[in-house]
C-alpha cells in the first residue's frame, strides 16, 4: 500500500501543480507559458533519464530483443525532442488583433488615391462553378478602392465557361499554354500579367470576407513584412467531425494549428505562410524570384526564400474568410500527403532549412518538418508494442517493477495531458485526438516513408472539392489494417489469459493488458472515421432574421444558396406550394414549399405556442445569386462549434461504437 502510494505520488505532484498554478492562470500571458512549459519539459526529461539509465543500459545483448529495446528507445527519443520542440514553441503566444486596431488607424488616415494597388490570385484547375463563384464574387466585393482592386482567376483548366462567367462579373480570366509546376507556376504566370503593389492569394474554395485587405494591408507599413496570413475557417464539417457524428460537438480538425500552434509560431518570428488566405508584398515576391517552384508546398517554401531574403511573416489570428474543408476522406489524404510530402522536400532543397542561407539556427530547427517526421512512427509503434510482447514475449524495455514503471510514466501522462487541456481548453481531448492521429498513420506513414526515400516522386495533386468532387462511402484500406490491428491485438490478450497458451508473465504484464485495451479502445473510435457520411453541396447558416412569406410573418433560421428554412409560430395553410419570400435587401423570391416540421418540445418564449418551419426551396440566377453569396460568405455569418462538451462527445462516440459494433 505505502508502496503504491509513493509510486503515484509524482504524478499527483504535476496534477497539484496544474490545479494550483496554470488553471488559475491565464494561458495567454508569457510567463505562464514560460513556467508551465518549463514544468512539463522537466518532467519529460525525468522521464527520459530513466528510460536510458534504468531500462535501456541494463539490458543484456540476448539477440534480437536487445535491438528491439534500443528501436523502441530511438523512437520514443524522437517523440520526446519533437515534445522538447513543441513546449519551446508554445511558451510564446502574440495576439496582434490590437496591434492591428492601430496600424488600420494609421494606414487609411491617407487619402484613398495613396492607397496601394492590390491583385487577387484565384489559382483553379478543375473546380466546379458551385465553388469558383463564391471565391470570385467574394473577392470582387473585398472593401477596397474599385480602381485599385483586380480579381486574376488563374485558370489550368482552361475552360470557356469560367471566361464568361468571370466576364460577366468583372473578374480577368488568365491562361497559360501549359500547366508547369502546377500551382507555383500558374501563380508565376499571374505575376506576369499583373502589376499590383500586393498580391493577395485565395484557393478557389475560399470566401475572403470584405474586411480582408483593411485588417492585413497595414501590417506592411513594415518594410520587412512579406507575408501577412490570416487563419483558415471553414463553412462546412470536415469529414473527421461528419464520419465521428460530432458536427455539432467537435471543431475542426485544423482549429489546433490555427487557433493555437500558428499565434504562438508568430510569436518567435517563424510563422509561414500557408496559401491561401494569404497577402504578400509584390517586391518580396519579386527579390526571390517569383513563387518558389521546386517543391509541391510553394508556400512554406515562399515563406523559406523571404527568410533568405530578410523578410518576415506574420500572422493575424482573425477570421477574414471561410472555406471548405475536405468534403470526404479522399480529399482529406489528398491534402495531407501533399502537405506532408511538400514539408519534407525542403530538406532536400537549397532554400530549405538546411541549407537556407541568411537563416538562424533557431529557424532552421523550427521549420524542420518534426512533426510529419515522427508521430505517425510514433503512433504505429505505440500500436505494436503491445503486439509484439503479447505474441512474441519480446519487452521493450528492462522492466523492474509496476510502481517504478507509475511513478515514472505517470507524471510524463498527466503533465502533457494537463499542459493540452490548459493551452488548448476547446480543441483537445487525448481520446479522440489520439484516435484521430491513429487514424491517419495507416496512410500516411507510407507517405512519410516514401518521401525520404524519393522525396519528388509523386507530382502537385488538386484537392478534389465541390460537386466534381465523387465521395467515397467506405475506406476499406484503412478500415482493414485498423481491424487487422484489433484482432491480434485481441487475440493476443485471449491467448495469454488462458495458463496453458499463455506466452508472458510477470509485472509487466498487468501494463501491457491496460495497454492493449486503450489501444483497442482507440481503434474503435478510428473505425468510425472509415465510414463516409453523404454531404451537402450548399451549406446552410444558422442566423434569427425576420422574414415575410406569402404575408405571414416569421423568422429565417437558416439560409443557404438554395434553401430557407422559417420559423412561425402558427401552423399556416398556404393556398398554394409556391410562396413569395421577402428577405431583407432582396427582390422577392419565387420559392416552393416542400416540407413543414415540428420539432418536439420547441416552444416560444410566450410558452403558449410551438414552432412551425417552413422549408422553402428557390432557384437564384444572376446577381441576385451573387447578392446572397456576399450575404452569406463575406463576413456576416460564420459556423462556429461551441467549446467542448467533454461529456456529449465521450457519450456521442461510445453510442456510434456500440451501434456500429451490432450492425456490423
Amino acid at each position: 500500500m505505502v508502496q503504491s502510494l509513493l509510486a503515484l505520488a509524482p504524478t499527483l505532484l504535476v496534477i497539484a501543480f496544474f490545479l494550483l498554478g496554470p488553471f488559475n492562470w491565464s494561458r495567454h500571458r508569457s510567463w505562464s507559458r514560460v513556467v508551465t512549459c518549463a514544468f512539463v519539459a522537466a518532467i519529460a526529461l525525468r522521464y527520459m533519464l530513466w528510460r536510458f539509465t534504468e531500462t535501456v543500459l541494463p539490458y543484456p545483448n540476448d539477440g534480437a530483443n536487445f535491438y528491439w529495446v534500443w528501436f523502441v528507445f530511438i523512437v520514443e527519443f524522437l517523440a520526446f525532442s519533437e515534445v522538447v520542440l513543441f513546449l519551446i514553441l508554445m511558451s510564446r503566444y502574440v495576439d496582434r488583433s490590437a496591434e492591428g486596431d492601430r496600424l488600420e488607424r494609421q494606414f487609411f488616415e491617407r487619402d484613398e488615391r495613396e492607397l496601394p494597388t492590390v491583385d487577387v490570385f484565384i489559382p483553379t484547375y478543375n473546380e466546379p462553378l458551385d465553388v469558383l463563384e463564391r471565391t470570385i464574387v467574394g473577392a470582387l466585393a473585398l472593401d477596397h478602392p474599385k480602381d485599385k482592386l483586380k480579381v486574376y482567376v488563374l485558370d489550368d483548366g482552361r475552360r470557356d465557361w469560367l471566361r464568361t462567367f468571370c466576364e460577366g462579373r468583372g473578374a480577368i480570366h488568365v491562361t497559360r499554354s501549359d500547366n508547369a509546376h502546377a500551382k507555383a507556376g500558374n501563380m508565376n504566370n499571374g505575376l506576369r500579367v499583373s502589376s499590383g503593389d500586393f498580391i493577395a492569394v485565395f484557393d478557389a474554395d475560399f470566401v475572403p470576407y470584405r474586411s480582408f485587405l483593411r485588417r492585413t494591408l497595414p501590417f506592411f507599413m513594415d518594410d520587412t513584412i512579406g507575408i501577412v496570413q490570416t487563419p483558415q475557417h471553414f463553412f462546412n464539417v470536415d469529414p473527421i467531425q461528419s464520419n465521428l457524428g460530432l458536427e455539432n460537438l467537435w471543431p475542426d480538425e485544423q482549429r489546433l494549428f490555427f487557433d493555437e500552434i500558428a499565434p504562438s509560431r508568430d510569436g518567435w518570428d517563424v510563422s509561414f505562410c500557408c496559401g491561401s488566405c494569404s497577402i504578400a508584398r509584390r517586391k518580396a515576391v519579386d527579390a526571390i524570384g517569383g513563387f518558389p517552384t521546386e517543391s509541391i508546398t510553394e508556400d512554406l517554401l515562399t515563406t523559406l526564400s523571404m527568410l533568405n531574403r530578410g523578410f518576415k511573416t506574420r500572422y493575424l489570428n482573425e477570421r477574414l474568410s471561410m472555406g471548405l474543408a475536405a468534403e470526404n476522406l479522399t480529399g482529406y489524404f489528398v491534402q495531407r500527403e501533399r502537405w506532408c510530402q511538400g514539408g519534407i522536400q525542403t530538406l532536400y532543397l537549397h532554400n530549405g532549412p538546411l541549407r537556407g542561407p541568411g537563416l538562424s539556427l533557431f529557424q532552421r530547427v523550427m521549420f524542420l518538418p518534426m512533426s510529419w517526421l515522427v508521430q505517425y512512427l510514433v503512433r504505429f509503434i505505440v500500436l505494436l508494442i503491445p503486439i509484439i510482447y503479447l505474441w512474441f514475449g519480446a519487452l521493450p524495455l528492462y522492466f523492474t517493477d509496476v510502481a517504478d514503471y507509475v511513478s515514472n510514466q505517470g507524471p510524463l501522462l498527466a503533465a502533457y495531458f494537463l499542459l493540452m487541456f490548459w493551452l488548448t481548453p476547446t480543441r483537445y481531448l487525448p481520446l479522440v485526438s489520439t484516435a484521430v492521429g491513429t487514424f491517419s498513420t495507416f496512410r500516411m506513414l507510407p507517405t512519410v516513408l516514401s518521401s525520404l526515400v524519393r522525396p519528388f516522386g509523386k507530382p502537385f495533386k488538386v484537392t478534389p472539392k465541390g460537386s466534381s468532387n465523387e465521395a467515397n462511402v467506405f475506406d476499406a484500406y484503412t478500415f482493414t489494417w485498423i481491424a487487422g490491428f484489433i484482432v491480434v491485438t485481441a487475440l493476443g490478450l485471449l491467448i495469454n489469459i488462458v495458463p496453458e497458451t499463455a506466452r508472458v508473465e510477470g509485472s509487466f504484464s498487468a501494463i501491457a493488458a491496460l495497454w492493449s485495451g486503450l489501444n483497442i479502445v482507440v481503434l474503435i473510435i478510428a473505425s468510425l472515421i472509415c465510414f463516409e457520411k453523404p454531404r451537402r453541396l450548399l451549406q446552410a447558416f444558422k442566423l434569427d432574421e425576420p422574414v415575410d412569406v406569402d404575408g405571414v410573418e416569421g423568422r429565417l433560421v437558416s439560409l443557404s444558396l438554395d434553401k430557407a428554412v422559417v420559423a412561425v409560430s402558427t401552423e399556416t395553410r398556404f393556398k398554394s406550394t409556391k410562396v413569395r419570400v421577402k428577405i431583407e435587401g432582396f427582390a422577392p423570391l419565387e420559392a416552393d414549399l416542400r416540407q413543414v416540421t415540428q420539432r418536439r418540445g420547441d416552444i416560444t418564449r410566450t410558452g403558449d405556442k410551438q414552432r412551425y418551419y417552413l422549408h422553402l426551396h428557390y432557384d437564384l440566377r444572376g446577381f441576385e445569386r451573387d447578392k446572397m453569396i456576399i450575404k452569406l460568405y463575406t463576413g456576416r455569418y460564420s459556423r462556429d462549434v461551441p467549446d467542448i462538451d467533454k461529456i456529449a462527445v465521450s457519450v456521442n462516440l461510445l453510442l456510434r461504437a456500440f451501434g456500429r459494433t451490432r450492425t456490423a
